[in-house]
């Protein structure tokens, strides 16, 4: 019997990372190049077509096996004409990001929600019991996928599910990359918890995440989390505070939807119970729910390749 193939593709602000992926959601072949997001979206389209190449060539078939090309963007995603309306961290505004790729490969491309596409993945191998569903990764960004009844929930207008935008301090001086103050993403994103990390080290001189830093090159989302667990106060305080502001907008998240479960993705969420366990006490200690049965709140178990499955999964409706 013939296996389908399809390629999906993650689009980040940092990385493009693409695999070939058969119909039951198992990778076969991966990779990824860098996006240098600031360079101009043709340039960009260009690297993920060759990079779609790369790959067919890796899983040793070629492109005319291929049945379809899913692709997972940050931003407002048309799904249904592939045109990505708005991404704040790429450059693209009514961008027809499934055009341009259909064109340079020949193939039928389907355009997703990055958060979408990444909640999709998720939820087939995690969460086929769950009747809702909600995917956060904590990134360049916050990503938020919803899916109600096995499908994304995308807003009459494809501009819904944007939960990295939930105002959690209507008075923050923190911008967000979309132009307001205030957002969850502005204080919960790993670029976030970086920018907390270098202002803590800039108070405290004697912290050991400035040893950390010069060991490790840079900092990064690692450096508060890893000097934490060693007895850094200024450390601990750090992520004691990231966690908060997480929780922030979790609380809202089960306030609306009451999930059956939440899957936390993104690089962090590889910190597991050192994260979690503060994380759950903190939202039910907010959730408005304090007697019926709690949302399950948890790690996505496919990391990175949450996108590129989800996408390719997205190839096929």
């Amino acid at each position: 019997m013939e296996v389908k193939m399809y390629i999906g593709i993650d689009l980040g602000g940092t990385n493009i990372a693409a695999g070939v992926v058969d119909e039951s959601g198992r990778i076969i072949y991966k990779s990824s190049v860098p996006t240098l997001a600031q360079r101009p979206i043709e340039e960009i389209v260009e690297d993920m077509a060759d990079l779609c190449v790369d790959i067919v060539d890796g899983a040793e078939c070629s492109i005319t096996d291929i049945k379809a090309i899913g692709v997972g963007c940050p931003g407002t995603v048309d799904n249904r004409t592939g045109v990505v309306a708005y991404a704040c961290n790429l450059d693209m505004k009514n961008t027809e990001l499934g055009a341009m790729l259909r064109k340079r490969l020949g193939k039928p491309v389907n355009v997703e929600n990055d958060a979408n596409a990444a909640a999709l993945g998720e939820y087939a191998v995690n969460g086929n019991n769950e009747d809702s569903f909600v995917f956060i990764t904590l990134g360049t960004g916050v990503g938020g996928g919803v899916i109600i009844d096995g499908k994304p929930y995308r807003g009459f207008n494809c501009a819904g599910g944007e939960l990295g935008h939930i105002i959690i301090n209507a008075d923050g001086e923190e911008q967000c990359s979309c132009g307001n103050k205030g957002c969850w993403e502005a204080y919960a994103s790993v670029t976030a918890l970086i920018r907390q990390t270098k202002q803590a080290m800039q108070s405290d001189s004697s912290s050991m995440m400035h040893k950390w830093v010069q060991e490790n090159g840079e900092v990064s989302g690692r450096t508060a989390f890893d000097c934490a667990k060693m007895g850094d106060k200024t450390a601990a305080a750090v992520v004691a505070q990231y966690i908060r502001y997480v929780g922030m907008g979790l609380i809202s998240i089960l306030n609306i939807f009451q999930p059956s479960k939440i899957l936390i993705g993104g690089g962090i969420s590889k910190e597991g119970d050192y994260l979690l366990n503060p994380l759950r006490e903190y939202v039910y200690a907010g959730d408005y729910n304090k007697y019926r049965e709690k949302t399950k709140i948890e790690v996505a178990t496919l990391f990175n390749d949450a996108g590129i499955i989800g996408a390719a999964l997205s190839a096929k409706e």
